[in-house]
């Protein structure tokens, strides 16, 4: 599967913001904005202690002191933290500095599913069922945690520069069996909720599976199943109408794909998959019953790179707005009633604003009518001439030679010529290098009107390629192979190798002299070296340590901070990985030093039962063991202890009783 589109900048250098080179709870420190939202800023930052790079989501102080907005946060750190799931991005830590509330969470580079989207449009069926298939898996490993993400949509879909896809935004989560209706309002995304979030507040696993729905029916048609000029409208065909059939849009789509999204958006809850782990079994038996030609059909190019943003905020919705009424069914459309409207930023942060949701006003035919006829008595007094001098004064252009730029030298050449880019269609093409204009609609040098749109149409290259052999070679010459023969660089995964050297290709999948379409995903299987048993150095110097993994192919890294161990000061306390781990050669082992046993007072237990003082010195942290002798075989009292009462003792460590 390849669908990450070319990488788009997402560090966000538009402002100084003071938190930029700062270290949170002598922690994190942070080296780039990635994104901003109304409840929090999410930057890239470093992991100091474990040397990791991750993403740091800080809650606006503004906002720190609102409880709602705390626990909301803090929330999210809680559930994910409870989903080990490699599709999920992870949460490693929630903390406080002074007025900052962050999250720190696993750092993913690439882009999202909306990107994708916007940039491609409508998928190949192969494709779209390649990301599908891992968000259910995540969303399945929640619903069986017994949780529901309640705003699944295409923003919060990562897909890695890897191919990894990871679902993110756990921020409105909720216990399945929690009640999630919030003062008479509904939270989520207008073009992604399920028709009973929108009349009753409700949600179970099954809302999340009629949002995969409606991500489904857009990677394989290219925009949503439901439109309209207000959000009201939107929410009044997810009650009203189903989600037609991606076909209708696509006809070269087969009838599985149909009965995939049918089953998934069901407007009777009763009749959709029960979680999303059963809508994954559906994905799994529709792709097995599909032919390869089926899974790579490339979709009508006139549906690509369109996208409405409309509803693709999450929004705070009041009840009254989302319950049939009267007005809704003798209108054909919702009544005209203010709507609070909570938009989010990539973070799930709120930007609060009000907007007018009403039906389309009907349109003023005899007001038209009057403006037509004097435009017309207008036209008559002054004379044909001036409908001429109008037409031929700068109203026109001719659009400029576009053939063989790239779409971004089009894109830009358009826009200098005062013209758009309409659709963006794209076509196999044998002698055309990938990614250029093969042509334009109207042609190079045509007459058009100024600000009008021109049609672009993109090479995909020759239809079918040849997979090349790139085994044996380094992963950058693999991928630029691939890249030069038409096909993209996919999902990487490493595996130890006596014979290939570290860093080089062993196997592709598929195999070298398979014909694939162009622009197909290759996965590369790369070589960790050799394996090397780590060897256990717990308890070593960090001199015979250090040797003992240097001789054995490791580098060796000595931890920040020191931990109290069984083992004496300055001794190796800790290693990852651990006795038992392999690791390739060149790999890195963290030693993380002793400071020593912690020393902890001693109880003092003499002139106790043996019973309490057993109760005593375990529960201060230590071992007893008892010496009775002869004299104390059959006596209950403490006499003497190895330790006195009062002094301090190594934690763990064994106090004999001697008892009479």
């Amino acid at each position: 599967m390849s669908v990450v589109p070319r990488r788009l900048p997402c560090v966000d250098t538009t402002l100084q913001d003071p938190l930029v080179g700062q270290v949170l709870d002598g922690r994190y420190r942070v080296d780039a904005r990635i994104a901003v939202g109304g409840m929090a800023t999410v930057y890239r930052a470093l992991d100091t202690r474990l040397d990791r790079v991750l993403a740091l989501k800080v809650m606006h102080p503004t906002l720190a002191a609102d409880g709602s907005f705390v626990e909301r946060f803090i929330r999210e750190a809680k559930s994910v933290a409870r989903l080990a799931h490699p599709n999920v991005v992870q949460v490693f830590d929630q903390g406080t500095d002074g007025s900052y509330v962050y999250l720190a969470m696993e750092y993913v580079a690439g882009c999202t599913l909306r990107d994708v989207l916007r940039e491609r449009g409508a998928l190949q069926p192969r494709a779209a069922l390649d990301i599908l298939e891992p968000v259910l898996a995540a969303l399945g490993a929640a619903h069986r945690a017994g949780f529901v993400h309640r705003d699944m949509k295409p923003e919060n879909v990562l897909i890695g520069d890897d191919g990894r896809v990871k679902v993110a935004d756990f921020g409105l989560v909720r216990s399945v069996d929690t009640q999630t209706s919030t003062t008479g309002a509904v939270l989520g995304t207008v073009s992604y909720l399920a028709p009973e979030q929108i009349e009753q507040g409700t949600a179970d696993p099954r809302v999340d599976v009629y949002a995969c729905g409606v991500v489904l029916y857009e990677m394989l048609t290219g925009g949503k199943p439901h439109s309209g000029d207000s959000p009201a409208q939107v929410l009044y065909k997810h009650i009203h109408e189903d989600v037609p059939p991606p076909s209708a849009l696509v006809p070269a789509l087969p009838y599985e794909l149909d009965e995939l999204v049918a089953s998934a958006t069901a407007r009777t809850p009763d009749i959709r998959p029960h979680d999303a782990v059963a809508l994954l079994a559906q994905v799994r038996e529709a792709r097995q019953r599909l032919s390869e030609e089926q899974l790579d059909a490339v979709p009508p190019q006139a549906l690509s790179a369109q996208h409405d943003n409309a509803g693709d905020r999450t929004s705070v919705i009041p009840r009254s707005l989302t319950s049939p009424t009267p007005g809704f069914a003798r209108a054909g459309g919702p009544p005209s009633r203010p709507l609070p409207v909570n938009e989010e930023g990539p973070d799930g942060g709120d930007v609060r604003h009000t907007s007018r949701l009403q039906a389309p006003p009907v349109p003023p035919r005899r007001s038209r009518r009057l403006v037509l006829t004097i435009a017309a008595a207008v036209l008559v007094v002054f004379g044909v001439g001036a409908g001429v001098w109008y037409i031929n004064s700068g109203q026109f252009t001719k659009v400029p030679p576009l053939l063989s730029k790239t779409e971004a030298q089009a894109r830009d050449r358009l826009e200098s010529a005062g013209l758009e880019v309409g659709q963006v269609k794209r076509a196999y093409n044998d002698t055309v290098r990938r990614g250029t204009v093969i042509g334009t609609d109207p042609a190079p040098g045509a007459r058009i009107r100024d600000h009008d749109s021109v049609t672009l149409t993109i090479s995909l290259g020759p239809e079918t390629v040849n997979v090349p052999d790139v085994t044996g070679r380094p992963l950058a010459e693999a991928r630029a192979r691939l890249k030069a023969d038409g096909l993209e660089p996919g999902m990487v995964t490493r595996e130890f190798s006596e014979d290939v050297a570290k860093g080089s290709v062993i196997a592709t999948t598929p195999q070298a002299g398979t014909q694939r379409h162009a622009g197909s995903a290759i996965a590369l299987t790369v070589s960790r070296g050799r394996p090397i048993d780590v060897p256990d150095v717990s308890g070593d110097d960090l001199a015979d340590a250090r040797q003992e993994l240097t001789d054995a192919g490791l580098k060796v890294k000595i931890a920040p901070q020191q931990v109290n161990s069984e083992y004496d000061k300055g001794k190796v306390a800790q290693q990852s990985p651990g006795d038992g781990s392999q690791a390739a050669e060149g790999d890195t082992v963290t030693l993380t030093l002793s400071k020593g046993p912690e020393m902890l007072e001693v109880p003092d237990v003499v002139g106790d039962s043996v019973g309490d003082a057993h109760k005593a010195l375990e529960g201060a942290g230590f071992k007893v063991e008892e010496d009775r002798g002869l004299l104390g075989l059959f006596g209950d009292t403490v006499k003497k202890q190895s330790v006195q009462g009062g002094d301090k003792a190594p934690k763990g460590s064994t106090i004999t009783i001697t008892i009479r």
